[in-house]
């Protein structure tokens, strides 16, 4: 078996390792499943105050990132202690997304236990600190929301009680017990650490899916086509299963200002960040929540599921990225106040031709040229 290329950077940034962007240091802090805690987003609002530029992303994987970031190693402290940063050497592979209403509305079982587990046990595992910072891990609690965003490792709960394994964003055509998921999909990213050179995504390996399948004797049976990619966010009012209330809300261009991010820690509830950039405050009583809308959407938390900005999405555009042709989120705030956005499509504004941060599925592009807009 070749020895992997180690010669190619790993060019995705992190909490530790920062990206130098035109505005400044870049960094991004995994989430895994998407939790924030209420203390950890009072610290990421302050960092966000004081460190940064004033605001918290939310990125496509359910992470958020910081920019301008004047002092990374004041970052790093500060997130370490709120339990942001729990593996040094991990720290940019904690890349696992979740069903992110598991365990309070629908589904077929609860995977916030998996999340948990897969994160131990992923940041034990010295040779998986090998694996790209691209690496994308998935638990779907059946519910059909995550495998229409290709993760390289995923598992997909069936009405048997089984999990489907998802690798390189298709079904396997193995199942495996609930007991048998992380072992399972830890085993598969350690085969892929083996087996990659300079490849970055599993997808992107020679007959991967086949070698790891082979590699580790599992068995595989018919393999079923996944749901298509969610089109519209949860957005709105939900009532949990066990009687409280979820609150899930979109954001201009998937950013919240350091004071909303604060009065959201002042919540005192946890916070999921989705990888459609929303967020869900969950486990509110009935008053305190219709008092966060009242409070909260003149701030910027979007309720209304009609709303253009829950179909569209931007990348960073100027001034934050060097390669970027226009100022896109500032166009794409323009385009929405003016109500020039298609209300039954999704749209992306990207400001260069490599559309960083489109979604998965149907998107139509509008892609920035340096003498206006292209749609395509």
């Amino acid at each position: 078996m070749s020895s992997p290329d180690r010669s190619v950077p790993d060019g995705c940034p992190g909490a530790l390792t920062t990206h130098l962007a035109a505005d400044g240091p870049l960094a991004r802090i995994r989430l895994p499943g998407g939790l924030v805690l209420p203390l950890q987003m009072q610290v990421l609002a302050r960092a966000a105050e004081e460190l940064g530029d004033g605001t918290v992303e939310l990125t496509s994987r359910g992470n958020v990132q910081l920019r301008a970031v004047s002092d990374p190693l004041a970052l790093a402290s500060r997130l370490a202690d709120a339990g942001l940063l729990p593996s040094a050497t991990h720290e940019r592979v904690r890349n696992i997304l979740a069903s992110p209403l598991s365990g309070r509305v629908g589904g077929l079982t609860d995977v916030r236990a998996l999340v948990r587990e897969l994160d131990e046990e992923l940041c034990a595992r010295r040779d998986l600190a090998e694996l790209p910072g691209r690496t994308l891990f998935a638990l779907d609690d059946g519910r059909g929301d995550m495998g229409g965003l290709e993760p390289d490792f995923g598992a997909y709960a069936q009405s048997d009680g089984s999990y489907a394994l998802l690798l390189a964003g298709r079904d396997s055509g193995v199942r495996v017990e609930r007991d048998s998921v992380v072992p399972t999909l830890l085993n598969c990213a350690a085969a892929f650490v083996e087996l990659r050179e300079s490849e970055w995504r599993l997808a992107e390996v020679d007959n991967g899916v086949v070698r790891i399948v082979e590699l580790l004797g599992l068995s595989a049976g018919t393999a079923l086509p996944l749901p298509a990619p969610v089109e519209v966010p949860p957005i709105g009012w939900l009532d949990q299963d066990d009687g409280l209330v979820a609150l899930a809300a979109g954001l201009a261009n998937g950013v919240i200002g350091a004071r909303l991010a604060e009065f959201l820690a002042a919540i005192d509830r946890p916070v999921i960040v989705t990888p459609w950039r929303s967020l869900i405050v969950c486990d509110l009583d009935e008053e305190p929540a219709e008092q966060v809308v009242r409070v909260l959407a003149p701030m910027g938390l979007i309720f209304d599921a009609e709303s253009p900005w829950i179909r569209v999405s931007a990348c960073t555009g100027s001034p934050g990225c060097a390669k970027s042709l226009a100022d896109v989120r500032s166009d794409l705030e323009a385009a929405v106040d003016a109500r020039m956005t298609p209300r039954d499509e999704r749209q992306h504004w990207s400001g260069c031709e490599r559309r960083c941060g489109r979604p998965k599925g149907e998107v139509t592009d509008v892609i920035a040229t340096g003498i206006g807009y292209q749609v395509s």
